[in-house]
């Protein structure tokens, strides 16, 4: 009950607000979105270069976090039963496709496994090969849909970028990296290619670096008074100590310096997994602390004088 009033008291106090802060996708159940958006980012990525670098445990860790993402949207619903309508908006609603893409690389992903630890179907059978085609399409899915996501928001002027998919298709790329490389540690394997990973990932953090440079400056300079208020939140607001210590210094300082260290020399395997687990959770706190910072258009403005 206490609980329940301290909800309304919020709500209201928000509302008495002119630039009303987001609080549906970053706390209570929303929590779970957030969780479940970047784990199946991370999934998706992770198959992808684990498919590419033909890592199988890469590919089985990529299946875990798959099916991890797919609970935690579960327990975002308020009434999982009535899950089925969510999937009936597939034409207008991005949350349906993430889900029908998750669902085909989950059951696609399971079929192309199997043959990889069981002997109960060949690597080359039909089964596995449509295992491969569903896991690809799903793949792509979960790797493209959650920016438009929060693009779709347009109450939230910061969220309605056009960038903010590339962001989240970066996001991604990044994450599986972060997944290969806590693959071939988990492995005790040291793939002579490292170097290029390194490099990759360098490349694709100056991208989202870039991609979230212009989203800012577009947020600064468009003239709307919410997306600079969420801007404003990220950088010197509430939201601000995920953002410098979660996404730069733990997301962007340590791994890069970590980067650095293995072009200079080879990379231990503990070495690895800190510079996998602090780009990947870096990765989550930046999308955390860019959801939180998020501010509601007003619910009214003043209409302009007649000429």
């Amino acid at each position: 009950m206490e609980h329940t009033r301290a909800k309304y008291d919020q709500l209201i106090q928000d509302l008495r607000g002119e630039l009303r802060p987001q609080r549906e996708w970053c706390e209570g159940r929303g929590m779970f979105m957030v969780i479940g958006h970047f784990v199946v980012g991370v999934a998706g990525g992770t198959w992808l270069f684990s498919l590419l670098y033909g890592n199988r445990t890469g590919l089985a860790l990529a299946f875990v976090l798959g099916g991890l993402g797919g609970l935690l949207h579960l327990a975002n619903l308020g009434h999982p039963r009535r899950a089925w309508k969510m999937m009936l908006q597939f034409r207008r609603s991005w949350i349906s496709r993430g889900f029908f893409g998750l669902s085909f690389f989950l059951a696609g992903a399971f079929l192309y496994l199997v043959p990889l630890f069981l002997p109960l179907w060949s690597a080359d059978s039909v089964i596995a090969g449509i295992g491969n085609v569903l896991a690809i399409l799903g793949m792509l899915t979960m790797i493209g849909y959650m920016g438009f996501v929060y693009t779709a928001s347009k109450g939230i002027p910061f969220w309605n970028s056009p960038l903010h998919p590339a962001l989240y298709i970066a996001y991604a790329l990044r994450g599986g990296i972060a997944g290969l490389l806590l693959a071939l540690a988990l492995n005790a394997q040291d793939l002579p290619s490292i170097t290029n990973l390194l490099l990759l990932w360098t490349l694709i953090t100056s991208l989202v670096i870039l991609f979230f440079a212009l989203e800012v400056h577009g947020a600064l300079t468009g003239g709307n008074a919410a997306a600079q208020r969420s801007v404003h939140e990220l950088f010197a607001g509430s939201v601000a100590i995920y953002f410098y210590d979660g996404t730069l210094l733990l997301g962007l300082v340590v791994p890069a310096w970590l980067v650095w260290t293995g072009l200079s020399g080879p990379l231990s395997l503990a070495a690895m997994v800190v510079l996998a687990l602090a780009s990947a959770f870096g990765d989550f706190f930046m999308k955390y602390s860019t959801i939180r910072a998020g501010v509601y258009l007003p619910v009214w403005t003043p209409l302009a004088p007649q000429r």
